[in-house]
C-alpha cells in the first residue's frame, strides 16, 4: 500500500489514542483500531511477522524485509502508542495516589459499558451461551477474590502477564490494561513505565535499569501472546464468535468485583521500591467506607465512563456506515 508522509502522520495519531485506551482499563486499543479502520491490516501486519522475514532479508534485502511485513505502518502505528502511554502513565499514577475512588468509578462506568457493548454483538441467543456467561462470570469473580499466585515484580509472573493481556490488541472490546488489573500488575505495569521514563530523564540508571528489565519482560511475554492468541482468537471468532462474545461477557460481568471504587485492604505487600502497596482487598458498600465515600462524584464518574463507550460505539457505526 502506497502511502505518503501525511497518511503515517495519521496512522502515528490513531497510535496516540490506542495507547490512550490501553492504559485505562475497561477501554480496548483494539476497540479504537477497528473504529479508526485500522483493524484488518494490524491483525495482518502482526501476522506477517516471523523468522521467515529474516530470510527475505538475507535473500533479498533489509528494504523488501521491512516492505514484507508492513514495516512503515507498525513503526508509527507503535510510535503512537509508546508516546501515549509514556504520557499518560506519570497522571494514572498521581490519581491512584490521591483520587482512586473517582478513577475507579471512571473505569467501573467503562467497563460496565463494555459488557453491555460486547453482549450486543451476540447473535441468536440460546440455553449454551447464557450458561457459558453465568459459568464464566462465576469464575471470573471468583478470580478476583483470589490473592495473586506471585508477586507482581516477579520476572516469571510479569512475563505471564505480557502474555496474557496482549489479548487486548486482538479482540476489539477487551482491555489489556484490564487484564493486568485482574492480574494484580496494573499499579506494577504503570510504574514501570513512569521509571523507565524518569530514570531515562533523570540520568538514574539504577531506576533506569530496574524498570527496563520488567519492560523488557512484560514485552516479551506480549509478542509471545501476541503470535499465540492472534491465530487461535481469529479461529474462534470465525468460527465460534458467539460462544466467544458469551465467554467474554461473562469474564467481564465476574470482573467487576475487582473495580468496585470502594474497598477495605485485609493485606498489604512491600514492592521493590519500598512502598506499602495493597495486595488483598474485598469490596464494601460507600456506607461502610472509613472516610469520606465521595459516593456523589463517584456516580457521575461512572456515568461518564459509560458515555466513553457509547460515544466510541456510536463513532464505530458511523465508520462503517461510510
Amino acid at each position: 500500500m502506497q502511502r505518503r508522509f501525511l497518511d503515517y502522520i495519521v496512522i502515528l495519531f490513531k497510535g496516540v489514542a490506542m495507547g490512550a485506551a490501553d492504559v485505562v482499563p475497561g477501554v480496548s486499543g483494539g476497540t479504537i483500531a477497528f473504529i479508526s479502520g485500522i483493524y484488518q491490516e494490524l491483525i495482518e501486519s502482526i501476522d506477517k511477522v516471523n523468522l521467515g522475514v529474516f530470510k527475505v532479508w538475507k535473500q533479498e534485502g533489509f528494504k523488501q524485509a521491512w516492505n514484507s511485513i508492513n514495516g512503515n505502518f507498525l513503526l508509527a502505528l507503535f510510535s503512537g502508542i509508546a508516546i501515549s502511554i509514556l504520557s499518560l502513565a506519570k497522571l494514572i499514577k498521581w490519581l491512584l495516589h490521591h483520587e482512586p475512588i473517582l478513577l475507579w468509578s471512571f473505569f467501573f462506568g467503562l467497563v460496565l459499558a463494555s459488557i453491555l457493548y460486547i453482549a450486543k454483538q451476540i447473535k441468536g441467543w440460546s440455553a449454551k451461551l447464557v450458561i457459558a456467561i453465568i459459568i464464566t462470570s462465576i469464575l471470573s469473580f471468583y478470580i478476583t477474590l483470589a490473592e495473586p499466585f506471585a508477586s507482581p515484580d516477579s520476572p516469571f509472573y510479569l512475563l505471564f502477564c505480557g502474555f496474557i493481556a496482549i489479548i487486548a490488541m486482538i479482540l476489539p472490546g477487551v482491555s489489556g490494561a484490564f487484564i493486568l488489573l485482574i492480574l494484580g500488575a496494573y499499579q506494577t505495569a504503570i510504574d514501570t513505565i513512569n521509571n523507565l521514563r524518569d530514570g531515562l530523564l533523570t540520568g538514574n540508571m539504577e531506576l533506569f535499569k530496574d524498570a527496563f528489565f520488567k519492560f523488557v519482560l512484560l514485552a516479551i511475554g506480549a509478542v509471545v501472546g501476541l503470535k499465540v492468541f492472534s491465530k487461535a482468537l481469529n479461529w474462534m471468532f470465525k468460527h465460534h464468535k458467539n460462544l466467544t462474545l458469551a465467554i467474554l461477557t461473562g469474564f467481564m460481568i465476574g470482573s467487576l468485583n475487582k473495580i468496585w471504587p470502594w474497598k477495605e485492604v485485609l493485606k498489604t505487600r512491600i514492592n521493590s521500591e519500598g512502598e506499602v502497596v495493597t495486595l488483598l482487598d474485598k469490596s464494601i458498600l460507600p456506607s461502610s467506607f472509613a472516610g469520606d465515600n465521595e459516593l456523589l462524584m463517584a456516580l457521575v464518574f461512572i456515568v461518564i465512563g459509560f458515555a466513553v463507550i457509547l460515544i466510541l460505539e456510536s463513532l464505530g457505526k458511523e465508520k462503517n456506515k461510510v
